[in-house]
């Protein structure tokens, strides 16, 4: 029996290494592409590689996504059977700073991959998205059918601007789409800039955490194991022409649909800063600041249309996950 491909955009990031190594793992074939940019220490990429390579498995092409008829020539070289877009420049707060860097790679690179996956259609084109587009939205949880048009950062305006693409080649070119909307995902190997990695590294240090809103703030965290699984159940799920109930968010012109990814329970940020003081047997010096702009107070994902389609997906203990962060830490070498 032939080996299923897979083509993984962002293959050397944080989604993108646990997505290859779990469907090498299962017995794909995965190709995988990133630019290694340094937009977080470059060390950590290289070693998250380094990995994947030592399976023969796996194809690696360095390159970056805006190159024009790069991924073109790359997918229909390649056949894969489904296409996994994660490679985006990532980051709320960044993208105050550096706007250029998002419509690059964000809206540029992904209609490139959108003109790959029209030249060579795979079976399932699957992409990702952020709770961020949730944005100015109050009522919770939040559920695919909910309006996403009042984003409170420009990273978050370019991820609607990618769902919104999607869904025009999905009706205009006949494309199965999936978009996964996704919860702070976090676990080990995880990226530098988000909450995980620098209140751990701050509180083995002895520096003090900086915490937004007063520590007013909750959000959905999702273990990167979970998601995962979550990924490749959806993988054989391919939008068609009916919708499963009034949940779904399965386009009525399009084989599109959006899909959350999210651990389904808030979590308070104390009970998270406790989860690491508890992992690491120190206590945080927590240093109280407003809220950053761009940001929200919290997220909270309906998990019933996920449910639904792939049936209950694991969700870590936030404990658990937070354990297995911290140790991963501790032992990788090229920790700061």
């Amino acid at each position: 029996m032939t080996s299923k491909r897979v083509f993984i955009t962002g293959a050397a990031g944080f989604i993108g290494f646990h997505l290859a190594r779990r469907m090498l793992e299962d017995g794909w074939d995965v190709a995988g592409f990133d630019g290694m940019t340094p937009y977080y220490n470059p060390k950590l990429k290289e070693a998250r590689l380094s990995i994947l390579q030592a399976n023969g498995n796996f194809f690696f092409e360095k390159g970056m996504l805006e190159e024009e008829g790069l991924l073109t020539r790359l997918i229909c070289k390649l056949q894969p059977d489904v296409i996994v877009h994660l490679a985006a420049q990532a980051g709320v707060r960044y993208s105050i700073d550096a706007p250029r860097s998002y419509v690059t790679s964000n809206l540029t690179g992904t209609h490139e991959l959108l003109e790959a996956a029209r030249a060579c259609p795979p079976q399932h084109l699957m992409m990702a998205s952020t709770s961020s587009v949730y944005g100015a939205n109050t009522e919770m949880p939040y559920g695919e059918t909910d309006r996403a048009v009042h984003p409170k950062s420009f990273y978050a305006a370019t991820k609607i601007a990618n769902e919104a693409m999607a869904h025009s080649y999905a009706h205009l070119f006949s494309l199965p789409t999936t978009m996964f909307r996704f919860f702070t995902v976090y676990g080990p190997w995880g990226r530098p800039d988000m909450a995980p990695f620098k209140f751990t590294k701050a509180i083995l240090n002895g520096d003090p955490i900086d915490v937004y809103n007063h520590g007013d703030m909750q959000r959905d965290f999702t273990y990167i194991d979970d998601l995962v699984e979550g990924i490749l159940r959806l993988a054989e799920v391919y939008p068609g022409a009916d919708p499963i109930g009034p949940m779904d968010s399965l386009s009525p012109v399009a084989p599109f649909r959006t899909v959350n990814i999210g651990n389904g329970a808030p979590v308070h940020l104390s009970e998270f800063i406790k989860a690491i003081e508890d992992a690491t047997g120190l206590v945080a010096d927590r240093n109280f600041l407003p809220m950053q702009p761009g940001d929200v107070h919290a997220t909270w994902s309906k998990s019933q249309l996920i449910e639904a389609l792939v049936g209950k997906l694991p969700h870590t203990d936030i404990r658990d996950g937070v354990a297995a962060f911290v140790d991963w830490y501790r032992g990788w070498n090229d920790r700061p």
